[in-house]
């Protein structure tokens, strides 16, 4: 009965549905229950708690469903209140007790309500029976209701049961991630409460069930713990539009000199490139572009730092945002180099492509040339192709260890040489690319299209600026300054301009 964040079909024929049964089955024989022991998210086992109470469910919905299977597979008695218990009883394990409303409050310490906030009210009939009990609210809002209401739904929960604990908890976990298990960021589970107990009851069964709980103080975060399922990616908004305004200048750019140039100047109609050929010309200038990117504000903050003599000082609010940004901005970068790579395999098998090797060929024999090979333009591509895929190889290498369960097995010195050191030559790998494919083009004046300079001699401006900073920072009369800074050392009066030292912030150049 959630949103559809929830929704996931279940499976019940599950691992956990046949553990659950031969649960009931040892449970009918007066025997200890086996499901003591379960299955942790490595695969590990490890014991329930002892004495784990029973667990209420309200709500027959599919995460009402995926979090019985859980529950039931981590050793809980679990009792589901349902309108139609009937009807939905083969829906649920076995092991599980589908039932009315009211009986399934009767027993249990700790209830999950697993219903949307309109139906909340329905239960009013039942304060009486859920009196003193633990209600944990797993409901999420729409966008829209959590702009209309001011108050939560675990609060409009509380409101209405005054005399019940109410817990919010397990509202960013999804119906799969319950049923296939916590992996890596669908670990964590987000808590809050006014009663601490509570807090450490729910945490108790969330670490039992596999997950990490958090703890984010009392009820009234509940609000800022709904709003978190609603957020798409906010990390990415910002990397996502930098990458589409480089696209959209690019793709014009390159528009106005291979289509629109030829087509008003020459008369020949090339708009056949527009979907494949300006697009693959496109995307390694965003690619290269977005790659400078990454490490330009480390440059930026090393010289912000020189000139200040000190690494406590904030940086301005533009400059820490950049930084915070770059993992994602380098993510984008491997997408597009990625994409260039497939769009060019691509060329060959264009209807365009062959026609145009056709009708060399037919102007080679009317030429009478038999042998047509330029030296130079042969090694110029071979270097070209082979700058490139070794660029890609090692930008795919950056993204990899970006992953958190790579980055998890890296040391902080593997983990800089990768980000730092490895960048920097993926940046150079891809600075030659583009100069072999420039050659001396830059130099010609039939490439001044529209009096445009070639596309690529715009993409190297910021990396060839990045490239001469970082030669610049090595050099010892900067790079032993730096390093004393990075250490703790302050040029004198830098102190006076000092802000509260933020260690975090200190560290977001240390690997420049």
């Amino acid at each position: 009965m959630l949103n559809s964040s929830h929704s996931v079909l279940i499976n019940h024929h599950s691992p956990l549905t046949e553990y659950a049964t031969a649960t009931e089955i040892l449970r009918k024989m007066d025997k200890p229950l086996i499901s003591r022991r379960l299955v942790d998210s490595n695969g590990s086992l490890a014991e329930a708690p002892s004495g784990a109470p029973n667990v209420g469910i309200l709500g027959s919905g599919d995460f009402a469903r995926s979090l019985a299977t859980r529950l039931v597979g981590s050793g809980f008695s679990v009792a589901v209140g349902s309108r139609n218990p009937k009807r939905i009883a083969g829906l649920f394990p076995s092991a599980t007790q589908v039932t009315s409303q009211a009986e399934a409050v009767v027993f249990p310490e700790v209830i999950f309500v697993a219903m949307f906030r309109e139906h909340y009210s329905s239960l009013c009939g039942l304060s009486d029976q859920l009196a003193s009990k633990i209600l944990v609210d797993v409901s999420n809002p729409t966008e829209q209701e959590h702009l209309q209401y001011r108050e939560s739904n675990a609060e409009y929960l509380a409101s209405l049961f005054p005399t019940c604990t109410v817990v919010k908890a397990f509202n960013v976990i999804s119906a799969w991630t319950l049923q296939a298990g916590p992996r890596d960021g669908n670990r964590q589970v987000p808590i809050c409460s006014d009663q601490p107990e509570a807090k450490r009851t729910v945490s108790e069964m969330a670490r039992t069930m596999g997950f990490t709980p958090v703890d984010m103080g009392s009820l009234a975060s509940a609000r800022e713990v709904e709003a978190m399922p609603l957020h798409l990616l906010p990390g990415w908004k910002v990397p996502a539009l930098l990458a589409l305004g480089l696209f959209i200048f690019f793709y014009a750019y390159n528009f106005i000199r291979d289509v629109l140039q030829p087509y008003m100047q020459e008369g020949k109609n090339k708009f056949y490139k527009l979907p494949l050929s300006v697009v693959n010309t496109t995307l390694p200038c965003v690619a290269y572009v977005l790659l400078s990117l990454v490490y330009l504000p480390g440059v930026l903050a090393a010289a912000l730092q020189l000139h200040r003599g000190t690494k406590y000082r904030r940086f301005p609010d533009w400059l820490d945002h950049w930084l915070q940004h770059r993992k994602q901005i380098g993510l984008l970068s491997c997408f597009c180099a990625a994409l260039h790579a497939l769009y060019s395999l691509g060329l060959p098998l264009r209807c365009s492509h062959r026609y145009e090797l056709v009708n060399l060929a037919i102007k080679q024999v009317l030429a009478n040339k038999s042998h047509l090979w330029v030296e130079e333009d042969v090694w110029r591509m071979e270097i070209y192709l082979s700058m490139g895929v070794l660029a890609l190889g090692t930008l795919s290498l950056l993204a990899i260890t970006s992953l958190p369960s790579i980055a998890n097995s890296l040391n902080w010195r593997e983990f800089g040489f990768v980000q730092s050191t490895l960048g920097f030559v993926a940046l150079v790998l891809s600075t030659l690319h583009t100069l072999t494919y420039g050659w001396t083009r830059a130099f010609e004046e039939s490439c001044y299209k529209f009096y445009l300079p070639p596309t690529f001699t715009l993409t190297l401006l910021v990396p060839c600026v990045v490239i001469l900073a970082k030669g610049l920072f090595l050099l010892p009369c900067f790079s032993r300054r730096l390093s004393k800074i990075r250490r703790g050392w302050e040029k004198d009066g830098a102190i006076k301009f000092m802000l509260p030292v933020d260690h975090a912030l200190a560290q977001k150049t240390s690997h420049v």
